[in-house]
């Protein structure tokens, strides 16, 4: 898969994808990126890229010229462009799986108090909002969907590991615990160093019921548990 980032500051992109498990998923291929800098195609000496709103309000408004330039640059027409907004749709788990079917995503980094709306009419497929609260950097918000994406892509991480996962199976995850099996007091579940299988199995999905209900009891009213 493909994915390209358009943003006003490639610097926090760029160390993204040059680290940890993404790099390996560049490094083998499973991954291509390109980061293009909204501010190439600005069309002033100054680079400018935003302005203030019409109808007046506080705080500046990213231009259509310069990002609707960068757009065509990369054929966004023809591409699933995504644009993470607090006024998007909710991203799920499940949303995550849908985005790994293209063959390539294309990410716009809003800042200040976003983006002119034309953009999003005539190029925007998925407004997405990462939660119900705002955050300044359009970057993060977009690596928050890059990172739930490409995990899911094969090859990136094991399919076992996937499987267990919070939201695979509608619940949230179980405890996990390692070494040592007893830490200033706190001991390790007897169940766990047992060698019982099922009796694990049971406590763990015992353990995802338990935190379901305490954490999120809104993904028990629609769950089908037996």
């Amino acid at each position: 898969m493909k994915m390209t980032i358009l943003t006003l500051f490639p610097e926090i992109i760029e160390g993204y994808f040059t680290s940890s498990i993404m790099a390996r998923a560049v490094e083998k291929k499973i991954v291509e990126y390109s980061v293009i800098n909204i501010r190439d195609f600005a069309l002033d000496r100054h680079r400018t890229c935003d302005d203030y709103p019409y109808g007046g309000g506080a705080g500046m408004v990213l231009k259509p010229e310069p990002l609707g330039a960068a757009l065509d640059s990369v054929q966004g027409k023809e591409k699933r462009v995504i644009y993470a907004s607090p006024s998007g749709v909710p991203f799920t788990q499940h949303y995550a799986e849908t985005l790994t079917k293209p063959e390539e995503l294309v990410f716009i980094c809003g800042r200040y108090e976003g983006i002119d709306q034309r953009i999003i009419d005539m190029y925007v497929d998925d407004e997405i909002t990462i939660g119900d609260y705002v955050i300044s950097s359009g970057e993060i918000s977009t690596l928050v969907i890059v990172d739930a994406v490409y995990r899911l892509l094969e090859g990136v991480i094991n399919n076992a590991s996937l499987i267990e996962e919070s939201f695979s199976d509608g619940l949230l995850e179980y405890p996990h615990y390692t070494r040592p099996s007893n830490y200033k007091g706190e001991k390790v579940p007897e169940v766990l160093i047992s060698g019982h299988h099922a009796k694990i199995q049971e406590w763990r999905h015992a353990m995802q019921l338990e935190k379901t209900r305490r954490n999120r009891p809104d993904l028990l009213s629609t769950l089908q548990l037996f």
